[in-house]
This record gives C-alpha cells, sequence and structure tokens, in this order.
C-alpha cells in the first residue's frame, strides 16, 4: 500500500491534514452555532450551511482557473493565508444582532475563498506526481493514500469541538443539553408555553436554576451566551492547525517541487523533462464531456452524503439517545478508533510483510494495541454522555480504517483483471449510498415529525447505532466514489485543463452541497422516513443513469 510511492505524496498529504483537521472541528459544531447562537430556524440553518459548502467545493474553479495561470504551489500558500484570516475572525465572539452576522458572513466567505486556492490546487499536485511513468500505475493507490491522510485530521476534529465545549461549559456550572438552547431562544421572545414551558422549567431545574421568571430570564441569555462562546473557541483550533500545514508544506516542499507545474510554466521554462500529453480537438472534447457527465452523477451523491453535517447533526441531537452503554461506548472514544485502525492496519502487515522481521514487529504492535484498547474500554464508565457532534467522528474513522481493506479488494480484483473502472466505482457507491439511507428511513419509522419535539414528552430516542451504522454503509460509498472520482479527474483532464477540471469535480460537489438545503428545508412537518426516502430515490436514479452510459466513461480511461 505504501511501498514505492514518492516522498511527496506524504508531504502534501500531511499539510492537508492538518487543514482538514481545523476544517472538520469547525463543520462539526457550525450548525449547532448557527441554531445555539443566533436561533436560527432549521430552514435558515441549512441555507446558510449549504450556501458555505457550496462556495467551498465552488470556489476551487476559481482557484483552479488562476493555478493554471500562476501556478498551483502559489495559491496553496495564498489559500492558507486566506484561511486563517477568516478562521480568526470567526473565533471572535461578534453578537447575535446584524453586525454579528454580517461579520459571522465575512469569515465564512474568506475561509470558503482560502479553500478555492488551496484544496482543488494541492490534489492536483498530488496526481502531477503521478504523471511520471515510474509511478503511474499506482495512483489511484496514492489517492486512496491522501483521502485517508484527509480523514486523520477529521477523525479527530468532533473530539477537539466536544472537549472545548464540554469544558467551556463545566467552567460556567453549565452541563451541555440540545433541547436548551431553541427552548432559551423561545422564552426570551416570549414566546413559549404550554408543555414546551413546562419543559424548559425542568431543563433549567436540571441545571440548578430556580424556576422563578427572573432567573430563568438570566439562564436563558446566559446560557446561550456561554455555549456560542464554546463554539468560538472551537473554531480558533482552525487557526492552529493551519500554522502546522503551513510549516508541513513549507519544509516539505522539496520533495514535490517537481509536481508544482502547469502548462504554461513548463513552456516559459522550456521544459525537456515535463512531457505534456497532446491531444486532438475530439480526444479533447470527449474526456471533458465524460468527466461532466461524471461530475453530474456526483453531485447527487454529495447531496445525500453532505446531510452529515446538517440533518443527520439535527437526528443526531434530537433523536439519538445522549447517553452510550455496553459495546456501544468503544466508539465515543477516539483513543479507542485509533487503538482499532492500528489493529487493522498491523494485521494486513503481518500477512503483507516481505520479511520475518517485519511480521513480528507488526504482530507485536497488534498485540499491543489490542491490550490497550481492552483497558481502555475496562475503565469506561458505565453510562457516557455522548454530544450531538461526537457522531461525525466515525465516518473518518471508517474511511481511516476500511482504507486497506477497500485497497486488498481492489487489488486482489486487478491482479485477476476484474477491477471495475472509476466510471463504475462511483455507479456501485451510488447504489451503496441508497442503502445507507434506507436503513435511515426504515429506522425513523414511528418517530415524532420535528415540529412537534417541543411539546413531546413520550421516549422517542432511539439507538445510537442506527447513526453508527448508517455511516458506515455511507463509508463505503465515499470509499468507492471519492477517491476514485478525484483519480479519474487527475487521469482523464486535458493537461491545459487539469486545473479547472478539477475545479469542475468540486463545482459539481458546490452544487450537491447546496442542494442539501432542500432536505434541511423540509425538516419541520413531514415524517421523517420520507425525507431519507427522497434521497434513497435519487441515489438510485444518479446510479442507474451512469451505469447507462458506461460504456462512453470508460472509452476515455
Amino acid at each position: 500500500m505504501f511501498e514505492g510511492q514518492p516522498k511527496g505524496l506524504y508531504a502534501l498529504a500531511l499539510a492537508n491534514t492538518g487543514e482538514r483537521f481545523g476544517y472538520y472541528t469547525m463543520l462539526a459544531i457550525f450548525t449547532l452555532f448557527l441554531q445555539a447562537k443566533f436561533g436560527f430556524t432549521a430552514t435558515v440553518t441549512s441555507n446558510i450551511f449549504a450556501g458555505f459548502l457550496a462556495l467551498v467545493y465552488f470556489l476551487p474553479v476559481v482557484g483552479g482557473i488562476l493555478a493554471d495561470k500562476f501556478g498551483f504551489g502559489k495559491m496553496v500558500t495564498s489559500g492558507i493565508v486566506v484561511m486563517f484570516v477568516g478562521y480568526l475572525c470567526l473565533a471572535f465572539p461578534a453578537g447575535n444582532n446584524a453586525v454579528g452576522i454580517a461579520a459571522m458572513i465575512g469569515s465564512l466567505f474568506l475561509i470558503a475563498l482560502g479553500t478555492g486556492l488551496f484544496k482543488g490546487n494541492l490534489q492536483v499536485m498530488v496526481g502531477n506526481l503521478y504523471d511520471d511513468p515510474k509511478y503511474s500505475a499506482k495512483r489511484d493507490t496514492a489517492f486512496s493514500i491522501f483521502y485517508m491522510a484527509i480523514n486523520i485530521g477529521a477523525l479527530f476534529a468532533p473530539t477537539a469541538a466536544e472537549k472545548i465545549t464540554d469544558w467551556y461549559m463545566k467552567s460556567h456550572n453549565y452541563v451541555y443539553n440540545g433541547d436548551i438552547p431553541a427552548l432559551a431562544h423561545q422564552y426570551l421572545d416570549g414566546t413559549l408555553n404550554g408543555e414546551a414551558l413546562s419543559k424548559f422549567v425542568s431543563l433549567a431545574s436540571s441545571q440548578n436554576i430556580a424556576n422563578d421568571a427572573s432567573s430563568l430570564t438570566h439562564f436563558a441569555s446566559d446560557y446561550i451566551n456561554v455555549l456560542s462562546e464554546s463554539y468560538h473557541m472551537g473554531f480558533a483550533v482552525a487557526c492552529v492547525s493551519l500554522i502546522v500545514s503551513m510549516l508541513i508544506y513549507v519544509f516539505g516542499r522539496k520533495t514535490f517541487k517537481h509536481a508544482d507545474v502547469n502548462v504554461k510554466s513548463s513552456a516559459d521554462k522550456g521544459d525537456a523533462q515535463v512531457a505534456v500529453q497532446e491531444l486532438s480537438p475530439a480526444e479533447t472534447k470527449s474526456r471533458v464531456v465524460a468527466l461532466c457527465l461524471v461530475f453530474a452523477v456526483v453531485i447527487f451523491f454529495w447531496m445525500a452524503f453532505h446531510q452529515n453535517g446538517l440533518t443527520l447533526t439535527f437526528f443526531a441531537r434530537d433523536y439519538t439517545d445522549a447517553t452510550a452503554t455496553g459495546l456501544t461506548r468503544i466508539g465515543f472514544d477516539v483513543w479507542n478508533l485509533v487503538l482499532i485502525a492500528i489493529i487493522v492496519y498491523g494485521l494486513f502487515a503481518i500477512f503483507q510483510a516481505k520479511k520475518s522481521k517485519g511480521r513480528i514487529v507488526s504482530l507485536i504492535v497488534t498485540l499491543a494495541s489490542l491490550v490497550l484498547l481492552y483497558y481502555n474500554y475496562s475503565g469506561m464508565d458505565t453510562v457516557i454522555n455522548i454530544l450531538p457532534q461526537k457522531f461525525q467522528q466515525f465516518n473518518p474513522f471508517f474511511v481511516v480504517a476500511l482504507t486497506p481493506v477497500s485497497m486488498a479488494v481492489f487489488s486482489y480484483l486487478a491482479n485477476r483483471g476484474k477491477e471495475p473502472s472509476a466510471p463504475r466505482k462511483i455507479g456501485i457507491g451510488m447504489f451503496i449510498a441508497a442503502v445507507g439511507f434506507t436503513v435511515m428511513a426504515l429506522g425513523s419509522f414511528g418517530l415524532p415529525v420535528p415540529d412537534s419535539l417541543s411539546t413531546t414528552t413520550a421516549d422517542y430516542r432511539v439507538t445510537p447505532n442506527l447513526l453508527i451504522g448508517t455511516y458506515l454503509i455511507l463509508t463505503f460509498a465515499e470509499l468507492f466514489l471519492s477517491p476514485m472520482g478525484i483519480s479519474f479527474v487527475s487521469k482523464v483532464a486535458p493537461p491545459k485543463y487539469k486545473g479547472l477540471m478539477m475545479g469542475g469535480w468540486f463545482a459539481a460537489t458546490a452544487v450537491g452541497n447546496y442542494l442539501v438545503s432542500i432536505i434541511g428545508m423540509l425538516w419541520g412537518g413531514l415524517p421523517l422516513w420520507i425525507l431519507w426516502g427522497i434521497l434513497v430515490a435519487l441515489c438510485l436514479i444518479s446510479a442507474i443513469f451512469i451505469f447507462s452510459i458506461m460504456k462512453r466513461l470508460e472509452k476515455v480511461c
């Protein structure tokens, strides 16, 4: 898996890991922040969240165009600086009035712009490393490793966000409860009455607050402010992670400097070592059309997949048990997940090592990790509390743990000449995504609609394993689609349009991310199984479409 890869891959992957850690720390709490601080409805929150994600994935088109003219490396470093300024601004509390909203939107635009300059161009440089015939056969494996590195950063992000929130709330003698912010806003607005008011008084009492009007008013305001401040502190984590990313990028530059080349810079330097493939106009057109068809399909995958930061987070907060017991607890400690991942890699290393010394070392590491895992699990509380953002660590964990499994399967098939093409993998991924939301639909039957939750006192919450299982299935879909899609773009894109075509991949992702808001806007009066059913239908239609044009796509592979 790691053998024979160019050193530049690891420098670029680690630089991306740091940036992604900060980004996913911010994203883990973003929708919770919007509703807690500003009291936004699900519809408003959905539009802001989807609009931000759309910008994050659309602006790489601009970044690609600029990189084709000025160079990939310059855009990457510029992107880190712009993102740093954006996160720094977002970390400062600016009130929950119009000024605060404007400051937040300005910060989000800077973050999106910086990401647009950074994200796609870094991945183009990874692809350029494999234009060398010496490494070309390892392109798909490289992007799987690169994608795994992204998710290592994302794996620790929810825990960082949770620890900061938990610590800051406790320092003000509060305990996090996901029901309180919305009720507190309604209380301050004077719109809370009946059973909803009784529920708020009961929750305030659980925080040791008296039930007189003055105490409740102070509690409602103070709880919102303290929780919002904890989220601002979480955003500051991204600033630190970007400094680390910049250091890795600068000091590792010598390992990938030769990949920081576009057609223009190659021609200006007269670099004979950089071979630019010449394509006829017809070949160029067929490749661009094939890529655009793939882009059209993945729109609906990202529309479904990125519900993880929106409606699946709402589901975690509003419909999922806030505690875990038994074996389920093991997944809510990030270090347990790290040990499990090490065990997976250790087992693969035992069988793949070429020398007995390597097998022995792998066996020792695997056994030591098993012992530590048992020790850590045995020391956990019988019942542990769960913050909703914690569920977002399961997807990156599954990516990291399952990457060697998927690569082993694809390698086995490749050795027998049966490995599916990249477009075929994308189609399979769409089918798997449909299965994931089918599980959510089945698990949501009989649950009350979101609009009735404030007056619902019956126990309706479901086991955390429903979301964990869904994230597992969606991760399988992601592994079939995302790294393979990026590799496909890198391989098929006409040389003089590499930056633009990688930007096109992100533009398709941007459209999908904006469409995420549709499910969020429907969140309220519709039964949940209908919402998940919409996503199932879209994924199935997309899968059928891509298989219907498979011959055309495989011609350009």
